[in-house]
């Protein structure tokens, strides 16, 4: 919440002041200035009029001392909010308690979680399936995001709470569960934009997650080709050129994933999920005033530079129709 966005709506509202006005703020026991507060915050959240008039009684008029409050008012929802027993119900956890050895697959849909979780290592890899496309932290309110089901699923499966000794907002990653945290999503257009959106959410909440090396991408391959008894999984079009004049075009049979559950357990292992076979990409910070430039456009609520960047990248990009 920004202090200049409650400045407008507060010149906003106290421009439309009059008699109906000043009935109501009789009604609720405010003052005029009160009042407007009380109003001014109503835009920009959903609390109950209950909680608005309480913030507004306590700021009297003051829109600086509002936002204070309700900055102490999130740090403890944060807290309260993170702070529940139990695992998530949609877990598959692994039977190991060793953070070295053990991984956490957040996949997208309950499809592929399915395959998932019949594939899988059961000793060391824990499955956590995602319902859908997680809200985009970069445009939502903090009360929203710590409210999301999804994000806080996402805190209990990990273990991790907001607060330490030294920074009551940082990330604590004392009781961490799973030493590599790995998104795993379909080889699609929307598969990236979960994976995007996840990464948004690690890079905004969880930043010490990416900086401490725990925050991996899983790369499931784009084709499986076949010929008779010859058969190669490939992630480039250049692997499936290859196999391809390898085996010889004519008879091949050339087979495109666009999602996780489109193959079955034991190839999910095989490609996806295997330390032996599997490609895992680590998500690293070379630059964070870069990386937040990058997250603020692509990500945020100005569209402009996020035309641009598309229209100046089309070229670029390798879309199924």
């Amino acid at each position: 919440m920004r202090e200049d966005d409650l400045l407008l709506s507060l010149h906003r509202t106290v421009s439309m002041l009059d008699r109906t006005m000043s009935a109501m703020c009789k009604e609720h026991g405010l003052t005029l200035g009160q009042f407007a507060v009380m109003q001014a915050l109503y835009r920009h959240g959903d609390q109950t009029i209950g909680e608005l008039r309480e913030a507004a009684i306590s700021s009297d008029g003051t829109i600086s001392v509002v936002i204070k409050n309700l900055e102490k008012r999130e740090l403890v929802q944060r807290k309260t909010v993170l702070s529940g027993s139990g695992l998530p119900g949609k877990l598959a956890d692994c039977s190991s308690r060793d953070r070295d050895q053990a991984e956490i697959f957040f996949v997208e849909g309950d499809s592929a979680g399915g395959s998932a979780k019949q594939g899988r290592d059961r000793n060391f890899q824990a499955i956590m399936p995602l319902r859908g496309k997680i809200l985009n932290v970069e445009k939502a309110m903090e009360h929203r995001i710590f409210e999301n089901e999804e994000i806080r699923n996402i805190f209990t499966a990990l273990g991790v709470t907001i607060g330490t000794e030294e920074d009551s907002k940082a990330l604590n990653l004392e009781k961490l569960r799973y030493g590599r945290v790995i998104i795993m999503t379909d080889a699609d257009v929307d598969g990236s934009h979960i994976a995007t959106l996840m990464l948004t959410f690690f890079f905004r909440y969880m930043n010490n997650l990416i900086k401490n090396g725990h925050v991996y991408i899983a790369t499931p391959p784009l084709y499986q080709v076949k010929k008779g008894k010859n058969s190669r999984y490939c992630w480039t079009e250049e692997e499936r050129e290859a196999a391809l004049e390898e085996f010889g075009a004519k008879g091949a049979h050339v087979q495109r994933y666009k999602g996780l559950g489109e193959m079955n357990p034991e190839q999910l292992w095989e490609t996806t999920m295997s330390p032996k076979t599997r490609i895992l990409r680590k998500v690293n910070i070379e630059s964070a005033a870069e990386a937040d430039r990058i997250f603020s456009m692509l990500m945020g609520d100005d569209v402009p530079p996020r035309r641009e960047f598309i229209e100046r990248h089309a070229k670029y990009a390798n879309i199924d129709i």
